[in-house]
């Protein structure tokens, strides 16, 4: 669906980065239950629709099942998938942007890269 989200993303799209980045970490794994729509909208102050909304993405993208009455589980390969889908997103749409971003300022990446590393 689409990747890590920026600060002005819709804000179903940042509470998706929010998920995304605990898949990929490994804060849920395969068959674990996320929170629920209420918790983590209370935990994040948003909306429970906006919540909904932002797992609905995860069971779109075959991530997630839901189990009626129960809650949200994460699937078998969700994590591996989510991370091709991401690092795709990201070489495809954030480093073009990023790149951009470094020749406008003159900066060279790899004074960059072993700036990071100091």
């Amino acid at each position: 669906m689409t990747a890590l989200s920026s600060e002005d993303s819709p804000v179903y799209l940042r509470l998706r980065a929010t998920i995304a980045a605990g898949i990929l970490r490994g804060d849920y794994h395969a068959g674990d239950q996320l929170p629920s729509v209420r918790a983590f909208a209370a935990e994040h102050g948003a909306n429970p629709l906006t919540v909904a909304k932002a797992y609905q993405t995860f069971q779109d993208d075959g991530y997630v099942e839901v189990r009626r009455g129960v809650g949200m589980f994460v699937l078998p390969g969700a994590a591996e998938a989510l991370r091709v889908a991401e690092r795709e997103t990201f070489v495809t749409t954030h480093w073009p942007r990023i790149l951009g971003h470094i020749d406008l300022l003159g900066l060279d990446a790899r004074d960059l890269l072993a700036h990071e590393r100091a």
